[in-house]
């Protein structure tokens, strides 16, 4: 079996294939200050729960942005599991020419995001990405990582408006009745949601105008789901795409 772990500023997803079959996945909370053993007994009691056996986990690979943590998952990985994980980064093959000014510079979650796009939806293709940041890239038709852009993501222009403001509150993302608020509650909802929505489809439709071409959008991330349906310019949610490409860069290199 192969474990895929993908490592965002606040959350860590983590799957379980079974070959090419997804057969479990978790959503955890990315924290650089715990030890070794406290993610191990996190990741083992994960296990427990889906009867799993650790020694079933035969590879692993891992996408990380957040580097501290490499230091606590590649010696949890030979601890517990008595395996070194592939990290996806420089030298890996992804079978993607990275046509950015420094291909170092790009993060990992999003070559992987491109690398799963592109094998599962061709090419000419938008991934959105909603994660602590959004991201926004773009693979040509001939399946190169053309760049992209990125954007604070939603939860942290909530939290600023909350952090920044005397008398605003904290509020929960949901979808308010009107864009037109009649409490504070539902005005900053509107304002959130609605008004990220509209982000979207206006960096979709300026990365449109200047491809000059009408590419399929894609979007992945925790949040996904959320704001997808408000927005005019995204056709497919694929909430897996980065544990999908995790797998298919271990394939490629293993």
């Amino acid at each position: 079996m192969l474990l895929v772990i993908d490592v965002g500023n606040t959350n860590t997803v983590i799957g379980l294939y079974d070959q090419d079959e997804l057969v479990h996945d978790w959503r955890i909370r990315t924290v650089a200050d715990h030890t070794v053993d406290e993610y191990g007994m996190l990741i083992y009691n994960l296990y427990k729960n889906a009867k799993i056996r650790p020694r079933a986990i035969k590879d692993i690979i891992i996408s990380c942005v957040v580097p501290t943590m490499l230091n606590i998952l590649e010696p949890l990985c030979e601890k517990y599991f008595n395996v070194k994980p592939l990290i996806v980064g420089p030298g890996i093959k992804t079978g993607m020419p990275i046509l950015y000014d420094n291909p170092r510079e790009v993060g990992a979650d999003r070559i992987v995001n491109a690398v799963a796009a592109y094998e599962k939806y061709g090419g000419d293709i938008v991934v959105v990405d909603f994660g602590t940041a959004t991201t926004f890239d773009y693979i040509s038709k001939k399946g190169e990582y053309m760049g992209g852009c990125i954007s604070p993501g939603i939860m942290i222009a909530s939290e600023a408006l909350f952090n920044k403001t005397a008398k605003l509150p904290r509020v929960e993302l949901s979808r308010p009745k009107s864009v037109i608020g009649k409490d504070t509650v539902s005005s900053m909802q509107a304002g959130i949601l609605f008004g990220y929505a509209g982000l979207v489809d206006g960096l979709v439709n300026r990365i449109k105008a200047e491809i000059k071409s009408n590419p399929k959008v894609i979007a992945t991330g925790g949040l996904a789901t959320v704001i997808a349906p408000e927005t005019k310019s995204i056709d497919v949610v694929d909430e897996m795409l980065t544990l999908e490409g995790l797998r298919i860069l271990y394939t490629r290199n293993c």
